[in-house]
């Protein structure tokens, strides 16, 4: 395989041990700097130049893409992604986990756990905002901050208004969200790569300290995860359209809040506690997937006009509690159940015998007409009415906002 790293820190950690296991695995690996490569655009042709010269041909692409270089970066791996080369992260997955309040907006409409967030910009609405997400202490977010910059605790009513109104007043965005008490200091970081967590870790702030991040003094342990944690940071990532991911999560009452999805997640911290080959793990991944590559779901099943994915709720209630899939008679509506989510629980392919559940998720493919009908009448009026259209628990899943 030939694989190119883009990076604009050829020293950093991360990009070196990735460069090292692929190079112990006999592929072949260079380090690209991101912001010297030029997109080409013709009819027909998208090409990429580097360093005034044609880029060679590779197999994979692995993005390490800097929250400061957003825009350009997404943009050279989009480019990559036109080319038909494989890349670990797409372009699209890559802009939704970068942006936190859009990145909340598709976890929340999935029914992924997060901390009760609010986002406002009017000062009248700041003191009613506090007050839905639980009242103070509040955690005061940046939309793009990284590594612990722009979050901030406030542990007050009033100290929250000061720090928004002087946040707005810099033209920066924020967020207000809830704080969780019982996870005060410390997060959880779930490596995901494919359909797997690699490694997990424990982040325990220092001193005085809120914020978990290495980056910031925290320390972290090694961590076996339940698999509620395994499935939520799994479908986190997929949902985000990311096949490699740093899932964080705080411990919740209610189970796990997932915090943020991260495309470029750090390997230092997270080997040297758990002692694993993470970079290792996330080659071996991009290598079987150019040997195997996967197949776009949502191209091979929406060729036929009025055919698509989507996800099924069944709430309490539901007059499918209890009755088998084969007995509720999908399959002569044309929908094919494709997963059953249950829990903590993923079931490709579940039997037809199987019974349903309160609270099952289905993801189906079928006759976008006829699934839409099993939308409850509530729901349907909350929605706008082309919601069956999205595909669920897919790559680049994009959120109801961009259908």
């Amino acid at each position: 395989m030939k694989l190119a790293i883009l990076s604009c820190g050829p020293n950093a950690y991360s990009t070196i041990r990735f460069k090292e296991a692929a190079l112990q695995r006999g592929h072949d690996v260079k380090v690209l700097n991101t912001l010297k490569f030029a997109i080409d655009l013709q009819r027909g042709v998208p090409d990429l130049y580097y360093r005034q010269k044609p880029l060679d041909d590779y197999d994979a692409v692995l993005p390490r893409i800097g929250a400061s270089i957003t825009y350009y970066g997404t943009a050279v791996v989009r480019q990559f992604q036109e080319m038909d080369v494989f890349c670990a992260n797409t372009a699209h997955g890559i802009s939704n986990s970068r942006d936190k309040l859009r990145s909340l907006q598709i976890l929340s409409r999935h029914h992924i756990g997060i901390p009760r967030t609010t986002f406002v910009r009017d000062k009248r609405d700041v003191l009613p905002a506090i007050e839905r997400v639980g009242g103070a202490p509040v955690i005061i977010k940046l939309i793009e901050g990284t590594q612990g910059i722009g979050v901030l605790l406030a542990e007050s009513v009033k100290a929250a208004e000061s720090i928004i109104e002087l946040l707005q007043s810099q033209k920066q965005n924020v967020l207000i969200q809830k704080f969780v008490a019982e996870s005060k200091g410390k997060d959880i970081r779930a490596f995901v790569v494919g359909d797997r967590v690699v490694a997990a870790m424990r982040r325990v702030a220092q001193g005085q300290e809120f914020r978990s991040n290495v980056h910031r003094g925290g320390v972290a342990e090694a961590v076996d995860l339940p698999d509620e944690y395994i499935e939520t940071a799994v479908r986190a990532a997929q949902i985000m359209g990311l096949r490699v991911a740093g899932v964080d999560m705080l411990e919740g009452k209610t189970g796990p809040q997932i915090m943020e999805v991260n495309s470029s997640p750090g390997l230092e911290g997270i080997e040297k506690c758990t002692g694993l080959d993470v970079a290792g793990a996330v080659i071996e991944y991009i290598a079987a997937q150019v040997d195997f590559p996967e197949i776009d779901v949502r191209q091979r099943l929406t060729v036929s006009k009025g055919y698509g994915v989507s996800e099924i709720y069944i709430p309490d209630g539901s007059k499918f509690v209890g009755t088998s899939i084969q007995d509720t008679k999908l399959r002569e509506q044309d929908i094919n159940v494709l997963t059953l989510y249950r829990g903590a629980k993923t079931i490709p392919n579940p039997k037809p015998e199987r019974a349903l559940e309160a609270k099952d998720k289905l993801l189906c493919f079928g006759k976008l007409e006829s699934m839409r009908e099993l939308v409850p009448a509530k729901t349907r009026r909350r929605r706008r009415p082309d919601i069956a259209d999205l595909p669920a628990h897919l790559p680049e899943d994009t959120g109801p906002e961009d259908a």
